[in-house]
């Protein structure tokens, strides 16, 4: 396995609020993930990324830290065998992630990702 990229998944209590602080304010660029709960800012000259997170509608906790890796499948099998606890089990989204959450020795949790194709039938009518 190898990492890819590591983004910031920093807890907020409402979305529209960081929109208005770090794409307004800080001049972020806003870069969406198409859900509700959650949404990206980059840095427009060094495309540095921050996620904001009001919930995760998907898991039992919000990450601190989203952990891109080129091999999601051989890093839950090498987190189960060193006993590391799953916090979320090794779950396909149906918006274009595959991943899971682990929580670190330190109790922090992240959320370990590849992206994948997301199914055809997401917003099919």
């Amino acid at each position: 396995m190898k990492v890819i990229r590591v983004i910031a998944d920093l807890p907020v209590p409402e979305i529209d609020d960081a929109r208005n602080f770090y794409g307004d304010f800080l001049g972020l660029d806003e870069q969406s993930l198409g859900l509700d709960w959650v949404t990206r800012f980059v840095v427009p000259e060094s495309g540095e990324q921050l996620q904001v997170v009001s919930r995760d509608a998907t898991a039992p906790e919000n990450p601190l830290l989203t952990v891109k890796v080129d091999d999601v499948d051989e890093a839950y099998a090498s987190a189960e065998s060193r006993g590391y606890e799953i916090v979320h089990p090794l779950t396909t989204e149906p918006w274009g992630i595959r991943r899971f959450f682990v929580r670190a020795p330190d109790g922090t949790v992240l959320n370990i990702a590849q992206h994948h194709d997301p199914s055809p039938t997401v917003g099919a009518s």
